[in-house]
């Protein structure tokens, strides 16, 4: 009869097996694997739709031995003790900025680092147990096991304790997110710690080097340097790549003039006890060493290659199509672990419901990657949405791009006494449409000033809408019309 190559693709990937013997042939309709932001939403959200459920979540310590709970990166050791630690600095500089303001105090201040990690990990710890209540409440079945494909269909779950147990199901998502990268000399993973580790440390860092230019590594820096630390920062190459560079300079302008200091050009060939090796050999002795250099995708261990899911050999990233869908027809993958997609917290959460309910409701909708907002939580942060200048000039050219651009004093640094010339905005336009492809600011609450406009900018948001638009007075994100810069403030300092 001829033309038997479908049906021999059909039976290996599982799906000839699916249509012959039913969902119900599975022990669950979805297993999830990992229990980060985008593996819990769509979890949830396909149990509300009336399916059964299960999600496998482990985390293998990191060198130094730090684990967690439910929840993810975000949860545990990214977003959330971060924006805490960022916001104990900040208040720090509000110490400062207060005698201004006429608040008088005499007595000696000064910051506890116990105080701060254990109000924190309290913080993490309530909304560890506040995941779990919200799966068992929706009947998803949750396992603390480290699972692994073992053929199509069917995965094998392991405990702390080594014992294995398997289960099969419809559909998958693998939503198992990144771990941080070593450096992959002598002594790295010996001396030094990651972002995973930094958040729970019993002890404060004290002389602190950080090492790389990720946007973890200056927010790391940032705070620590806020809480009163010696902190150097040793660069490679280039700061916050990937971002708008006249930005990320800006960045690490500002952090520098208020006491992080930076090795440019550098790299580490070794750590020994106490003490770090640079590659010109020239010894630095840190209290602490916080590796910050990129993070690694959980994709290799995880027996992939036994139902013959394809990654990046290179990168460990995922490569799916509109719909998240991964070479093998009944496997999904979501969050940080895709190919070409933001590494963001929101975006795997959108991406995870919008997944559950192409699966098992009757919505359609994908997931939408352009004009995603995001926050670099420096001392003075930085919020940007669409293109940066160089990307934008990479997509549309130089010659059809309009660039507006200005310096802004907040309001509240004027009493304080601080820098009239470090905030600062800018708009990258279309010249035929004059539709805004990026938008970037430096300054005090950038990500909440971001969200609104990046709102704005998913309606097809103008220069001239942005000129026609009447601001809050005194704010930010305060917006007057003027014929060369964006006004974002009520005082404009050129």
């Amino acid at each position: 009869m001829g033309g038997c190559e479908q049906t021999f693709q059909a039976h290996q990937s599982g799906v000839l097996e699916k249509l012959l013997q039913g969902d119900s042939a599975y022990d669950y309709d979805l297993i999830v694997i990992g229990g980060g932001s985008g593996g819990l939403a769509c979890a949830q959200e396909a149990a509300v739709l009336g399916k059964k459920v299960m999600v496998l979540d482990f985390v293998l310590p990191s060198p130094q031995g730090t684990s967690w709970g439910l929840g993810g990166t975000c949860v545990n050791v990214g977003c959330i003790p971060k924006k805490l630690m960022h916001q104990a600095a900040l208040l720090g500089q509000a110490l400062i900025d207060s005698r201004k303001f006429g608040w008088e105090y005499n007595q000696q201040v000064k910051h506890n680092w116990e105080t701060m990690t254990e109000a924190i990990q309290n913080h993490i710890g309530s909304l560890n147990w506040g995941y779990r209540l919200s799966l068992r409440e929706k009947a998803v079945a949750y396992v603390n096991s480290y699972g692994e494909f073992v053929e199509h269909h069917k995965i094998k779950a392991t405990n702390r304790k080594g014992q294995e147990t398997c289960y099969t199901a419809a559909k998958f998502v693998i939503a198992t997110g990144e771990r941080p990268r070593y450096l992959g000399i002598q002594g790295d993973k010996e001396y030094c710690i990651t972002s995973d580790d930094l958040f729970s440390l019993p002890y404060c860092p004290g002389k602190t080097l950080v090492v790389g230019a990720s946007y973890v590594a200056l927010e790391c820096a940032g705070f620590l340097a806020g809480l009163g630390l010696d902190v150097t920062v040793m660069v490679r190459s280039i700061l916050l790549r990937g971002f708008d560079q006249e930005m990320a300079e800006k960045v690490g302008s500002y952090m520098e003039q208020h006491g992080v200091k930076f090795l440019r050009k550098f790299v580490p060939v070794m750590v020994s006890l106490g003490d770090i090796w640079n590659s010109f050999y020239f010894l630095f002795t840190p209290s602490l060493v916080l590796l910050a250099i990129g993070r690694d995708s959980c994709t290799r261990k995880i027996g992939l290659e036994k139902i013959g899911v394809k990654i990046n050999e290179k990168s460990g990233k995922i490569p799916v199509n509109d719909v998240e869908q991964t070479n093998v027809p009944y496997v999904y993958a979501i969050g940080d672990i895709l190919e070409g997609k933001l590494e963001l917290t929101p975006v795997a959460i959108q991406a995870g419901k919008l997944l559950a309910r192409r699966l098992f409701g009757d919505l359609m909708s994908e997931c939408d990657y352009i004009n995603v907002p995001t926050t670099v939580f420096t001392p003075l942060e930085y919020g940007c949405c669409g293109l940066s200048e160089e990307k934008a000039i990479e997509v549309h050219k130089k010659e059809n791009l309009e660039v507006y651009h200005t310096l802004f004093w907040p309001l509240e640094w004027t009493v304080a006494g601080r820098d009239n010339n470090t905030c600062y905005a800018k708009i990258i336009c279309n010249k035929f449409d004059n539709v805004l492809v990026g938008f970037h600011i430096l300054g005090p609450n950038a990500g909440e000033v971001t969200q609104g406009f990046a709102a704005a900018m998913k309606c097809g948001l103008t220069k001239q809408l942005l000129d026609d638009t009447i601001g809050i007075h005194p704010t930010c994100g305060e917006v007057r019309k003027d014929k060369t810069f964006l006004k974002l403030t009520s005082i404009d300092v050129v």
